[in-house]
C-alpha cells in the first residue's frame, strides 16, 4: 500500500513528537515513556518493506508503578483522518492534532502543537505547574 506525501509529512511530524516524548520521559523522574502498540501493518507486514518513519502507533508517559499519566496515539494508515490523540489518563478531555497546511507540523485547530506546550502539559500532568485557567 502506497502513501502519499501528506500521509508520510503526517507521520514524519508523529515521529517528531515521539522525540519530544521520549525527551521529556528522559528530563523526569515521575515517568517513563513506554511502547503500547505498533502499527499494524507493521506487525502484519511480513516480507514486505515498512516505509513509514516509525512503527510506534501508540505510547504513553506512565509513572514508575506502571500507572498511564498521558496516553499518545496516531491514526493507523488505513484511517482517512489522520490524527493524533493526546488523552490524560484520568480526564474525560483531551486533545486532538492534525497535521498543518503547510505539512510541517501538528496543530491543534490552527495552533501549532509545540515543545513547550507539550512540557506545559507534562508538568500540569505530573503536578509541577499549575492547571490552565
Amino acid at each position: 500500500m502506497s502513501v502519499s506525501e501528506r500521509d508520510l509529512a503526517f507521520y514524519r511530524a508523529w515521529a517528531t513528537l515521539l522525540e519530544w516524548l521520549r525527551a521529556e520521559a528522559d528530563e523526569r523522574a515521575e515517568v517513563d515513556l513506554v511502547k503500547q502498540a505498533d502499527f499494524p501493518d507493521y506487525i502484519y507486514r511480513m516480507e514486505r518493506p515498512y516505509d513509514l518513519p516509525t512503527i510506534v502507533m501508540n505510547v504513553s508517559l506512565s509513572r514508575a508503578d506502571a500507572q498511564p499519566v498521558l496516553m499518545v496515539s496516531a491514526s493507523p494508515r488505513h484511517s482517512v483522518f489522520k490524527e493524533v490523540v493526546l488523552h490524560p489518563f484520568d480526564s474525560h478531555v483531551y486533545r486532538r492534532l492534525t497535521l498543518a497546511t503547510d505539512g510541517e507540523a501538528l496543530v491543534e485547530g490552527k495552533r501549532v502543537f509545540s515543545r513547550e506546550l507539550l512540557s506545559h502539559l507534562v508538568d500540569t500532568l505530573v503536578g509541577h505547574a499549575p492547571a490552565p485557567a
